[in-house]
């Protein structure tokens, strides 16, 4: 073995976005393109001589590969132990966690989350730091900025490992330990949940539908809920990770997630259904014939966080991105806590989790979690469901109705205008920002303005600051607009409008999402002019 420099040269394109770099497998596979944006990331960090390093992804096609560039790089540059998920296998909150259990300096995940996979689909990597959480943006910028100066790449010549075998290898100095991808993760889940409780529910008769997705989540679904807990085999169904996820697209929602939700609108429905997305990090949560949206499944969580070993004394703060709904503010305003308000992407969580400053966070896009990781975690929010549904002993449903009864309803949806032109995008939002001044005070379809701005944030740690984070319309009822493009595609650009209005009235709790929201619908099309400048008729997904 030895160690060699090769000499390259920058390479366009390799700026990380809300939550790594992420492009086709065909870009990432082509010469030097990976070894590019390693080095600088290695180059951006400094000496990584004697450090420990995490590594692992969710399966995905080019997976196996790029872990194995990875190890001969890491080697080249001095790192004394990486820890590796068997068979390159660990979900996203699985890599915050050992990197936080171990003192890992720490950790590169290769995953595209929740695009597709396959040979003509996509691939990502990503850092995340000693916390768990992933790098802030000046540290993605550097590594940015060191791509476009690159000149050369260390990386060992020896050979491949073997990934699959549970146990330690040396490459050069380094030495690599395959640890099993679940172990970590399912003992921090028993000190969160009451595991007991929970083998009570399933021995009671729940029966439940976990869709894996054929992501990674499934070896951790299947090892826990039904080899820790009971769950009846075949509670997990697509549960074998596949490197091009089944031909599926990993993403949980109704749209994606088909099979749960024909399952679960059945005659013979499970109690409980759930799925997660490509590298672990997402839920979603359905019960039979009803669908918990991800805001409501934040609020509902931190409403009742006591229920569970992890949270029995309370919540230091709730936080939330600024496009999910304010069904949280209202737990929060009730527990006499705060609920902090930040962009999207988990990094944003971070400073206030290390801080204490807040103990449960989440995104409407399906992610949500707390300080246990600093990453948002799908079975995590599974797990504590069901420690509620042990704890209520009720539906999932009537545990969401109970809630609204309690708190009110906020009538919420996203739609995704999904690969459009990126200018055509880019055009939009700059022709609804001039408008924006010149809002407040305007009555459209009904609705007076009361705010428009393009929301900026100022952490309250460490003061750093984000601006164009999302334009919001808010009327003086307080239902709401957002305007944002999403940073997580790899093809065209991905629009996101997000609708919201606040019901009281229970009375009022039944009337079909898009039906209540079609007063916003009308406003967002006035305002935006969706149809004309995009060419669609309707959004790709709505949720």
């Amino acid at each position: 073995m030895a160690i060699q420099i090769i000499n390259t040269a920058p390479i366009a394109g390799q700026r990380p976005g809300t939550s790594g770099l992420r492009k086709k497998v065909a870009v990432f596979s082509a010469p030097q393109y990976l070894e590019n944006f390693v080095q600088s990331v290695f180059d951006t960090l400094g000496d990584c001589r004697g450090q420990t390093l995490v590594l692992g992804g969710d399966g995905r096609y080019y997976n196996r590969a790029a872990i194995q560039t990875v190890l001969r790089m890491a080697a080249a540059h001095g790192y004394a132990r990486v820890l590796l998920g068997q068979g390159g296998i660990l979900s996203t909150p699985a890599v915050s966690c050992v990197i936080r259990k171990h003192g890992a300096s720490g950790g590169i995940i290769l995953s595209a989350s929740h695009n597709p996979g396959g040979p003509d689909g996509d691939f990502g990597i990503k850092y995340n730091i000693a916390n768990g959480g992933p790098a802030p943006e000046k540290v993605t910028e550097a590594m940015f900025a060191r791509t476009q100066a690159i000149t050369e790449y260390r990386i060992s010549d020896a050979a491949d490992i073997d990934l699959d075998t549970l146990g330690t290898v040396r490459i050069e100095q380094m030495t690599v330990e395959v640890i099993d991808s679940v172990a970590d993760y399912a003992e921090l889940m028993q000190q969160l949940f009451d595991f007991d409780a929970i083998r009570a529910l399933f021995a009671g008769g729940l029966r439940l539908c976990y869709d894996g997705m054929h992501a990674v989540s499934g070896p951790y679904a299947t090892a826990i809920l039904e080899g820790m807990l009971g769950a009846p085999k075949g509670s997990v169904i697509n549960g074998v990770p596949l490197e091009d996820f089944g031909g599926g697209h990993p993403d949980p929602n109704p749209v994606n997630a088909q099979e749960l939700i024909t399952r679960m609108a059945s005659d013979d429905a499970p109690d409980f259904g759930a799925a997660s997305d490509g590298d672990g990090d997402r839920n979603m949560i359905v019960g039979r014939r009803f669908d918990v949206t991800p805001s409501d499944s934040l609020a509902i969580l931190a409403a009742n966080a006591t229920v569970a070993p992890g949270y029995r004394d309370g919540l230091k703060g709730i936080a939330r991105s600024m496009p999910t709904s304010g069904a949280a503010d209202r737990v929060a305003s009730a527990l006499g806590i705060p609920c902090h308000e930040t962009p999207t992407g988990w990094k944003f969580f971070g400073t206030l989790l290390d801080a204490g400053l807040a103990t449960l966070c989440g995104e409407e896009s399906y992610g949500t979690g707390s300080n246990h990781v600093r990453e948002k975690d799908g079975l995590w929010a599974v797990l504590f469901w069901l420690n509620l549904l042990a704890a209520k002993k009720q539906s999932v449903e009537d545990i969401v109705r109970a809630h609204w009864a309690t708190y009110g309803r906020n009538y919420y949806s996203r739609h995704d205008y999904e690969d459009i032109d990126s200018a055509c995008a880019a055009q939009l939002m700059e022709a609804v920002r001039g408008q924006l001044a010149a809002l407040p005070g305007q009555v459209v379809h009904g609705y007076t303005v009361a705010l428009a701005d393009d929301f900026s944030y100022t952490d309250p740690v460490d003061g750093s600051v984000a601006t164009q984070q999302g334009i919001r319309i808010i009327m003086t009822d307080g239902a709401r607009i957002v305007l944002r493009l999403s940073g997580t595609g790899t093809e065209g650009a991905t629009l996101r409008l997000y609708l919201e209005r606040y019901e009281a009235d229970p009375a009022r709790h039944d009337i079909p999402t898009q039906e209540a929201l079609a007063g916003l619908i009308a406003v967002a099309q006035q305002l935006a002019q969706i149809r004309q400048r995009t060419g669609r008729d309707g959004p790709t997904v709505t949720t």
